[in-house]
Order: C-alpha cells, then structure tokens, then sequence
C-alpha cells in the first residue's frame, strides 16, 4: 500500500504542479482541426482541437481571443500556442491557448464548400427558384430527431402561435451515416402523399460534424425538388448548412421556424379586432349621418303634407311669370327708345328736312339726281322738287 493517500483535490494539485513545472508543456504548439467551437458571453471560447487519432480541450480566455485577427470555426486546421495544465476542479487536462494561426482548412470544411459552389452554379441556391410559405397551413410536417429537444420547441411554438395548424411529426436520425437517406426519404414521402402543406426539417445546434446530414448533397437536392415549401431549423445561429441555402426559408433555430411558419393568433386576433371596431364605427357614423338626413327631410313641409308643395310651385310659377313680364316690359321700352333714337337720327338727315328750308332738288325723269350741268343737255326734261310740290321743266 502507498505510504500516502491524497485526496483528490490533492492529487489533482500535484498533477498540476508536475505539469506547470514542465518547460515543454509551458509553450507548446499544437497542429489540428478545431471542433465544437464555442464563444460564449464571457468572452471566452472553448472549443477541442483534434487529428485521426484524439482530440484535446481547449479554452481561450478573453484577453488572448480579442487579438485574434480572424473568426475561427469548426473545420478550420490550425495551429494553437499555449500551455498545458490541469483544471484541479475536474481533473481534466487542457490546453489553455493564447494564439490561434491558420494551417489550412479541415477535410469537412473543404467538402461543404466544394459543395456549396457546385450547387451555388447549378442555381439550386437561386432566390427565384424559392417557394412562398402558406399563410395559414392547416398541416405542417416536421422532420427531425423524436427525441430531441428540437421536436418539443417546434411543437410548443406552433400550438401557441397556431393551434388550428395539426403538426405531423416524421422521425428521423439527423446524425450520423443513415441520416441523410432517412431526411431524403421523409421529404419524398410527404411530398408524394401530400401529407402537409409545409415542411420544417432541421435538429438543435452541434459542431460542424454533429450537422454534416444537412451539408449532404442528396438532401439538398431532396430539398430543392420538394413541391411543398420547406423551411430549414438546423439551430445553428452563426453558421450556414447547405439545406440553409436551398430552403425556400431559413431559420435561425427550430424555434424560430416555428415562428416563421405560422401566424401568431394574438396578432390576427389583435388585427380581427380593428377591423372589427373600424367597420362599427363607420358604421355607426354612417347611420348617424342617414338618420340627421332623415330628420332633415321629415321636417320639410313637403313631406308634411302635399298641398305644400303645390303651393310652394304656385308660389315659383307666379314669380317667374313676374319676372318674365317684367323682362318683356322692359325689353319693349328699350326697343322703343333705341326706335326713337333712330328715327330722329334719320329724320335729322332726310333731304325733305333742307327742301323745307327754300331749297329745290333737280332730277332727271330716270329719278337721277342733278348734280352739275354735265348731267342735262339742252332740251332735257327735268323735275324740280320743292318742299311740297314738283316742277316739271325743259333745259334751254
């Protein structure tokens, strides 16, 4: 038996101790694939970084992940800086990382883009090629895991959003080497027995391994050639599967697919509501409107009785036979005096008017006047005519 027994915070002290005192260990490099990368609120990223053979946990605090010119992600083949301790609490080792280089990028990371291009020129990426969602599905199929906590949030969403919508669940494994196959399949099957009228397929978050089914090119495809509108809820905020782009809707998480999918029955509930006050009160207004007019109307004495109004239009005939008269008479007086101012005018003129004065007026017997001895001949007859009288002559 050992001379001494440590407790295991003890132990775990001393492994510690070992490690630190370890010059090797306190600035090592390290060559892998980064996995399961995670930057949480703190500031700090966990995430593991691996090769063929093991994988080993890291933590970058805060400090060291500020300087860090690039986004790392799962997939990428880095090269870390650090130094490898014990986490007394756990027991576990870990490489406590203060620089992140790039060394090329991993297998997965290199496939998903490759495939992404190839699909991205076959236009299944196309924003005119997606399908508009249905406003108000009656059915609503969902593709996933049974027993995942993707299923549960969908379902919970929809039944409080939508309770008219009946949700179809399909069971799949969205994991692993059968879960493309088993995607495809449950696609085909509810678009050839029109079993819903929108699709929700997807699972919760993961690394870049645990959500390779949705970067398979056979589900893509499965997605793109589906007749009913399919929305993608692989709950993985900041990153972008290959179903993401071929989906005729993305979401961000299986939650918020759920939201997209469905109205919300408060707010159509809420809108319903207006409307419903809009029209009563137009209507209300409109019935206050017709019954001032009735009111108008029954107090008019032609309605009171019809006497009334014949009386009223005797009472019009009779002013507009004044008026009328009045017109004539005074038109007539204007004729008259204009026809005085005429005559009196032409009277002023007339040649009888100069004769009454002692003047004489000579004319041939053709009625021409005598304006000069050119116009006669000796022997001519003539008419002289006097205020009165005529005088007939005979030029010497």
């Amino acid at each position: 038996m050992a001379d001494k027994i440590f407790t295991v915070s003890q132990l775990n002290n001393h492994v510690k101790d070992l490690l630190d005192s370890d010059y090797t260990l306190s600035r090592v490099s390290v060559r892998g694939e980064l996995s399961n990368y995670t930057m949480y609120p703190s500031g700090h990223h966990y995430f593991s970084i691996k090769d063929a053979q093991g994988a080993l946990k890291c933590v970058m605090f805060k400090g060291s992940a500020s300087q860090l010119r690039f986004r790392p992600s799962d997939g990428m083949s880095v090269i870390v800086f650090g130094r490898v301790a014990v986490y007394p609490r756990d027991g576990v080792y870990q490489l406590y990382v203060s620089d992140i280089t790039l060394d090329g990028v991993g297998d997965l990371y290199v496939a998903y883009e490759q495939l992404k291009e190839k699909l991205s020129k076959e236009g299944l990426f196309d924003a005119s090629k997606k399908k508009p969602l249905p406003k108000y599905p009656n059915t609503v199929a969902v593709i996933t895991s049974s027993a995942g906590a993707a299923v549960r949030d969908i379902i919970r969403v929809l039944g409080s959003r939508w309770p008219l919508t009946k949700v179809i669940v399909v069971p799949v494994r969205v994991q692993g080497v059968e879960a493309p196959p088993e995607i495809v399949g449950a696609i085909r099957y509810v678009n050839n027995h029109h079993i819903a009228e929108l699709i929700i397929t997807g699972r919760g978050g993961g690394s870049l391994e645990d959500l390779w089914a949705f970067n398979d090119e056979r589900v893509a495809r499965a997605i793109f050639e589906s007749e009913i509108p399919i929305v993608s809820a692989v709950g993985h905020e900041p990153d972008f599967t290959i179903a993401d782009f071929v989906a005729d809707v993305r979401a961000a998480t299986p939650s918020n697919a759920a939201e997209i999918a469905v109205s919300d029955i408060n707010e159509v509930r809420y809108t319903l509501n207006a409307a419903d006050t809009r029209v009563r009160q137009s209507m209300d207004r409109e019935l206050k409107l017709q019954r001032r007019l009735l009111e108008a109307l029954s107090e008019k004495r032609v309605l009171q009785s019809p006497k009334y109004y014949i009386d009223d239009k005797r009472l019009l005939l009779d002013h507009c036979q004044d008026r009328l008269i009045s017109s004539i008479t005074h038109k007539v007086l204007l004729g008259k005096e204009r026809y005085a101012r005429l005559a009196a005018a032409l009277d002023a003129m007339s040649p009888l008017k100069v004769l009454g004065r002692g003047y004489a007026m000579a004319k041939r017997e053709d009625g021409q006047i005598i304006k000069s001895a050119a116009d006669v001949s000796s022997g001519s007859r003539i008419v002289v005519r006097l205020k009165k009288d005529e005088i007939k002559c005979v030029v010497e």
